[in-house]
């Protein structure tokens, strides 16, 4: 309304519409994928419609910047403000340089391991980089993912703490207790941290690779002036396809990474690696995957998973809920929503397992809402369905 309560003539708001970003995200989309539509570019930034700070606080959300900024080089950033292309600048200078201090930490740990005899690999990061982007700087990562043997936690660990990285998540046995299901723990150090796993995802859910697959088809990856061991290509595709239906896809950058995998490795089995997943109850992921990356990023589903995406309506309503989460930028600042890492198991009955096994695993907020001594903490087996179903019978 307007002052003195008068409202605009036909009733029509004076608030100015919400921008929820689904434009730019388009023009994002068509600029991060594995060969940007430069004629599609062209065309949106002579159209003029685009919200250039909404672009460029998309390009940061879905840590996309680096392809971001080789697109629009490639059409000579014409019509892009000169504000947005010197942010976008500066942040490849700092982003390079965070590359080399991280590649060298990488290297440091990689070295401390082998000379100690501990098996492990290196994931994400900066070995996909290398591995489906050719370049270090061409992707952002934040922290160093290594997986060790479930045996060999402890003494990764302690090996960490050599070069500073150390847990703030608490003591060992309260990590053990509370944390452990997870299979990870986070290690902070003065320069970056590093996600130590010894599986790849939490107990109770499913996941499409089996941490112990891995270790007889290791394969090397050169980081700056390190030989890293990493995940085979294979593994690797069921790795990506795993952690992005776990994380309920919200990252452009992860539907970027699957859809580089698609296009730089055309000799992978996809109809064998959907029936990998499919054995471990989480077949969907993959057929997940390939449709975004078709949808959003313009890669070609592989020819093997067609035939099997037409007979599984539930891929489609995931890729919809995706995809509507995707375009509102406002929807996906809020993160993952409750139980979305659910979406990995590929029916009612491993959804049901995967609830119950949650139910029954203690976690750190049981913790804090009833702290007992050590000697009591078997309790929170008991207290924990207790606590759950008290929260459902009074929540208002």
């Amino acid at each position: 309304m307007l002052e003195g309560g008068v409202r605009p003539p036909g009733g029509l708001s004076m608030t100015p519409p919400v921008n929820n970003g689904a434009r730019e995200f388009d023009f994002l989309s068509v600029a991060v994928r594995p060969t940007p539509d430069l004629a599609r570019l062209r065309a949106s930034l002579v159209e003029g419609a685009l919200d250039f700070a909404v672009v460029e606080e998309l390009a940061a959300d879905h840590g996309v910047r680096p392809l971001l900024a080789i697109a629009l080089a490639a059409v000579q950033w014409q019509g892009v403000p000169a504000t947005l292309r010197t942010s976008l600048d500066s942040f490849a200078h700092g982003h390079l340089v965070r590359t080399l201090a991280m590649s060298e930490a990488l290297g440091r740990l990689v070295r401390l391991f082998g000379q100690n005899a501990i098996r492990f690999a290196v994931f994400k990061g900066a070995v996909l980089a290398a591995d489906l982007y050719g370049d270090l700087s061409r992707r952002e990562f934040t922290d160093i993912d290594v997986i060790v043997p479930p045996g060999s936690r402890a003494g990764a660990e302690a090996l960490a703490a050599t070069l500073g990285y150390v847990s703030r998540q608490g003591e060992r046995a309260f990590r053990e207790a509370f944390l452990g299901y997870q299979g990870q723990y986070a290690l902070v150090g003065n320069d970056t941290a590093v996600d130590l796993h010894w599986d790849f995802s939490a107990v109770p859910l499913p996941f499409p690779l089996s941490a112990a697959e891995i270790w007889p088809k290791l394969v090397s990856t050169r980081v700056g002036n390190t030989d890293v061991p990493s995940l085979a290509p294979d593994d690797l595709a069921l790795l990506l396809a795993g952690h992005g239906m776990k994380e309920a896809w919200k990252s452009l950058a992860w539907i970027c990474d699957f859809a580089m995998l698609i296009d730089r490795l055309p000799h992978l089995d996809w109809t064998t690696l959907y029936g990998r997943a499919h054995r471990r109850g989480c077949g969907d992921a993959v057929l997940v995957g390939a449709t975004l990356a078709e949808r959003i990023c313009g890669v070609a589903m592989p020819a093997g998973l067609k035939p099997i995406v037409g007979q599984r309506l539930r891929v489609e309503r995931v890729v919809t809920k995706v995809v509507a989460r995707l375009h509102d930028r406002h929807a996906i600042r809020q993160g993952q929503r409750d139980l979305d890492d659910l979406d990995l198991c590929d029916d009612a009955w491993g959804r049901f397992k995967a609830l119950a096994g949650f139910a029954l695993t203690p976690t750190p907020g049981d913790y804090r809402a009833l702290p007992l001594p050590r000697p009591l903490w078997p309790l929170y087996y008991v207290a924990r369905p207790v606590r759950l179903a008290g929260r459902l019978l009074f929540r208002r």
